[in-house]
């Protein structure tokens, strides 16, 4: 086994450890929600800030405690250099919104990059008890069973995941919808760009469109997609590009090109 394969192991073996942990910690924070707004006294917009800011400094404990020299860039707490060419992406509750509205669809999100490309995802989602874990070269699964995309599922005959924030007009959001619709296909959108792009990687959407994301959102869906058999559109990961936000764009290889064509339109 050669000392990157090696590093590749322990990496995502780490990752899945400190998700399911980090997924517990966000879990207690969901659970007492309105609880704590009472005990706080402040809103859930605090409560929740709080609990992401919690999250990730449990992760970048985790991660610098077993590796030191491994860079981190998350959501919250900013950047780290990395001295081992590995940095890893958090977003320690990607779906503020859902979760706030007490909905289960979101998640923890963590990649680590080699050499700009993901080479871990890891996508923990506590409330369905679902934990999606890839490595480069290794596979992508579910809860241990093997996830593949399914090529027979279309634009047409699937439903294709769509985000926008604040970021993005509300035009352009229309006129996306508008062509996907167009085309003959059908959209949903969850709150969670990160859970999305593991249902592309599942075969539970054929593909998920967002003109706007942040590498820390979309880097462990990305590195599922891609090990599930799926296509993704490249994004810079130069260290000033990490914290730009960029067009996300995953899909199995049948949906790939339409989806393309609505990004392009």
């Amino acid at each position: 086994m050669s000392m990157h394969e090696e590093g590749l192991d322990r990496r995502l073996a780490l990752a899945k450890s400190v998700a399911e942990e980090a997924g517990a910690l966000a879990l207690f924070y969901f659970n007492k929600r309105d609880t704590l707004v009472i005990e706080t006294k402040r809103d859930l917009q605090d409560v929740v800030s709080i609990a992401d800011r919690n999250v990730e400094a449990l992760i970048r404990e985790r991660v610098a405690a077993e590796l030191p020299d491994d860079g981190f860039l998350g959501e919250e707490f900013g950047y780290v250099e990395d001295a081992s060419g590995y940095t890893w992406l958090v977003d320690p509750i990607d779906g503020t919104a859902p979760f706030i509205n007490g909905m289960s669809t979101w998640c923890v999100s963590i990649a680590v990059l080699h050499g700009g490309v993901p080479v871990v995802g890891v996508i923990h989602v506590p409330c369905d008890g679902e934990l999606y874990a890839s490595a480069a070269g290794k596979g992508a699964s579910l809860n241990g069973i093997k996830l593949n995309v399914d090529p027979s599922r279309t634009i047409q005959n699937g439903m294709t995941g769509i985000g926008c924030n604040t970021h993005v007009e509300p035009e352009r959001v229309g006129q996306i919808i508008a062509a996907l619709l167009g085309m003959g296909g059908n959209f949903i959108r969850n709150g969670s760009g990160a859970l999305m792009l593991a249902y592309v990687a599942a075969g539970r959407l054929v593909g998920y469109y967002e003109p706007h994301m942040h590498a820390w959102d979309c880097m462990a869906g990305y590195c599922l997609v891609k090990e599930a058999g799926g296509d993704y559109l490249s994004f810079p990961t130069e260290r000033e590009a990490l914290f730009n936000g960029h067009p996300v764009l995953a899909s199995n290889p049948t949906a790939y090109a339409d989806l393309v064509a609505i990004h392009s339109h």
